[in-house]
């Protein structure tokens, strides 16, 4: 298993980006200031996105892992990873979710615990509705976890 710093065309990734991120106008809002990691086992497999937010937060903006590829611990793989690369520059691990019953329990099973809620971010911000397991989505979840 290798990772990857992608450094020249991140939106060769876009079908993967799409995955956790269903709408490119707010893929554009991080993309480019982002630092973009693929796992490549045999093949491309996930994909993460993260940026420096300050303060020493650094916050995922975007992890996906191709439906196929899924619980097979590849997304749980790149975590850890951005925990060793970055816990000498950082002292906060942060992602914001949708409040689906597919990615909270994920990221606490990583260790994360949530930290507060964005009420109707996804019926706000999105030009169309985010189902996920059949639920909409409205509120963003921010999850954190010490480095």
């Amino acid at each position: 298993m290798e990772i990857r710093e992608i450094t020249g065309d991140k939106k060769q990734y876009m079908e993967l980006l799409f995955l956790a991120d269903e709408q490119e106008t707010m893929i554009e809002r991080y993309l480019d200031r982002g630092r973009m990691y693929v796992l490549d086992h045999n093949g491309v497999r996930a994909e993460c996105v993260v940026t420096d937010e300050g303060n020493g937060i650094l916050e995922i903006k975007n992890l996906a892992v191709y439906p196929k590829d899924q619980r097979k611990g590849y997304g749980a793989y790149l975590i850890r990873f951005l925990e060793q690369k970055y816990r000498r520059d950082f002292s906060l691990l942060r992602v914001g979710t949708g409040d689906s019953p597919l990615t909270i329990p994920f990221y606490k099973k990583c260790g994360f615990e949530e930290s507060c809620r964005v009420k109707n971010f996804f019926t706000d911000n999105y030009d169309h509705p985010i189902f996920e397991e059949g639920i909409q989505l409205r509120d963003l979840v921010y999850l954190e976890k010490p480095l």
